[in-house]
């Protein structure tokens, strides 16, 4: 289990198959404060031993989680282990990504806000512009996936089982099966959940949250974390809104409470409205992440013909 979201862990399936681990082994330090041991598939697993004084029935973690047998101090600290095991898989990611110049958004959202609508509609506009590919998550099917490769688009599906998001290990997975090609668009459609997906961070270099108007307008408010965590907010179903009471404008303002200057698009993945600003923006993000690869080559081009003449 995964403490802290209480979520389950070590279920996760990349096409059909399970993710194993077999590439990095926990750091001393990890094995020390939670108690590592190896499993016969290759997988590692961590529980506290224990107790004390300190000892609680149900101990409350980060975010108020609940894991039962552990101390308050023994769930942060195996809280902050996951977090940083997950940040050292984002970290190479990230790497990878850039090496290829690969502009990658994580589209994060409640349940039905339309992402998988939006991702269809955002590859057909693309067409013949850039190359797409989309890493799928969902804790179960392979239904949205399915529909993404309808459109002629590269994707690879992410089941989570009991899982409530990604993590960046996963996304480490999928990307070997994905391999996007250089100066592509790489989307990764998380998990519906405005809660949990916010605290990971999977190698992106954006985090785009999806709110859709069948939805509170105050829902920034309440799901505070995921707002101030994305970069981009897309406010989707515009074309519902005569048939809805939800003020946009009154969303914007509460988006830009938590976080300020927080980008905001209006956007029907049904109607298309709005999306000449939002493939716009793609269009510079992709820009920026090819500069970024040619600065870096320039860099090290440079580097290489200083040593040669220092010779």
């Amino acid at each position: 289990m995964c403490t802290t979201c209480g979520c389950g862990h070590g279920e996760a399936r990349i096409e059909g198959a399970p993710v194993i681990e077999h590439e990095h082994e926990p750091s001393p330090e990890h094995a020390d404060n939670a108690h590592w041991h190896r499993h016969d598939d290759g997988t590692w697993h961590s529980h506290v031993h224990g107790g004390g004084p300190e000892q609680l029935g149900a101990a409350a973690g980060l975010g108020g989680t609940h894991a039962a047998g552990l101390s308050r101090t023994r769930t942060l600290q195996i809280e902050q282990d996951i977090l940083a095991r997950n940040d050292e898989y984002a970290a190479r990611n990230r790497q990878l990504l850039a090496d290829r110049a690969v502009f990658t958004l994580n589209l994060v959202s409640s349940p039905g806000s339309g992402k998988t609508t939006l991702l269809v509609r955002t590859i057909e506009a693309l067409r013949g512009r850039m190359p797409v590919a989309v890493i799928e998550g969902d804790q179960q099917t392979s239904l949205d996936a399915d529909r993404i490769r309808a459109t002629g688009a590269r994707a690879v599906q992410v089941n989570t089982g009991k899982g409530c998001h990604l993590d960046a290990r996963m996304v480490a997975h999928a990307l070997r099966e994905l391999a996007p090609v250089e100066g592509s668009l790489l989307m990764i459609e998380n998990v519906g959940n405005l809660v949990c997906p916010a605290a990971f961070d999977l190698g992106e270099a954006h985090k785009v949250v999806i709110l859709s108007v069948t939805e509170g307008d105050d829902k920034p408010l309440k799901y505070p974390d995921m707002f101030n965590a994305a970069a981009l907010m897309l406010v989707n179903k515009i074309d519902l809104l005569p048939y809805v009471t939800f003020d946009v404008d009154q969303a914007i303002a509460c988006a830009r409470r938590v976080r300020p200057d927080l980008a905001a698009m209006r956007v029907s993945a049904t109607s298309g409205a709005g999306f000449d600003e939002w493939i716009a923006w793609l269009e510079q993000g992709i820009a920026r992440a090819r500069r970024a690869l040619d600065a870096d080559l320039a860099a090290l081009r440079r580097r290489v013909a200083e040593l040669e003449a220092a010779r």
